[in-house]
């Protein structure tokens, strides 16, 4: 994360220039966004890693990243819009402003309309959430964030099959962004594991897993797109995890699943889970060891 720190400008003045505490309003505003623009940047680069930070596992849903608005030097009022605005509250997690920032834009423009959903979906209501998802899918019909978003709704109200229609029909509408695709994957998985489908849920996180490694672990680029990460089952979600990463060869992701799984009281009615040949790579490993030798204890 980076540090915050002091801006300092010294002005000159030539012989015609207005005098120092006299200066013109117009050129005072310009100076004064100009010092917004600047400080803004590093509160953005926070904002984003400590959204990035709080999206793990149990969390309801994992917080959209937004772009940062583009500085190029001094900062025109023009160069300010709604959607970059309404982008910096999102990422200081004031939804409410956000909402109303945004609304400031066109009101047949589907971007805005999909993150005033977002916004709204922070805030826990669901239905204006979803009827902004609709609009912007309305006015940009091939919308395959705003189609991923309508199936979080669903999700989020544990109407799984309805979510899993949403989530193919967004599939459905994939462009050439792997990282997105890798979200809508991911949602999709969720989904099937809430519904107890675990072999479509894992066919699911694999595809999830192949497009974008990281997509687990909060780092992916979401821009305009919600990722679920909330979870019941969550020791068996955990200890598919863990054997999904052994199978790529991320043995130190496959051991910090693992044991999560174990803390959490998972247990194999069928055999042993050390047994498992998912781990035969792991077996030699002095953490994995010491799982076995150390009863677990379940938080």
């Amino acid at each position: 994360m980076t540090k915050s720190g002091c801006f300092r400008e010294s002005m000159s003045f030539r012989s015609g220039d207005v005098a120092p505490g006299r200066v013109a309003a117009p050129r005072l505003l310009v100076a004064i966004l100009a010092l917004f623009a600047i400080s803004a940047s590093g509160q953005i680069a926070r904002a984003q890693d400590a959204a990035r930070s709080a999206a793990g596992l149990g969390s309801p849903v994992a917080p959209a990243q937004f772009a940062a608005p583009a500085t190029n030097g001094a900062l025109q009022s023009s160069a300010a819009t709604p959607e970059e605005l309404g982008d910096l509250k999102m990422l200081h997690r004031n939804y409410r402003e956000a909402v109303e920032t945004y609304a400031q834009g066109p009101s047949n423009d589907p971007t805005l309309r999909n993150k005033m959903g977002i916004a709204y979906h922070q805030l826990g209501q669901l239905e204006r959430a979803r009827k902004e998802y609709l609009e912007a899918l309305r006015l940009r019909p091939a919308y395959m964030e705003a189609a991923n978003n309508l199936g979080t709704v669903e999700y989020s109200r544990k109407n799984n099959r309805r979510a899993i229609s949403w989530y193919h029909k967004a599939l459905g509408m994939a462009g050439t962004d792997s990282e997105i695709t890798a979200s809508v994957h991911m949602n999709l998985g969720m989904a099937w594991f809430a519904r107890k489908n675990y072999e479509k849920a894992n066919l699911s996180f694999q595809a999830a897993l192949k497009l974008d490694p990281d997509v687990f672990e909060g780092r992916g680029a979401v821009g305009q797109i919600l990722a679920e990460r909330s979870v019941d089952e969550r020791a068996r979600f955990h200890f598919d995890m863990a054997k999904l990463y052994a199978r790529q060869g991320r043995n130190e992701l496959a051991i910090q699943y693992l044991r999560r799984s174990l803390e959490e009281g998972y247990k194999d009615r069928k055999a042993p889970w050390s047994d498992d040949s998912d781990f035969a790579t792991l077996r030699q490993m002095p953490e994995f060891q010491q799982l076995i030798a150390v009863e677990p204890r379940v938080l």
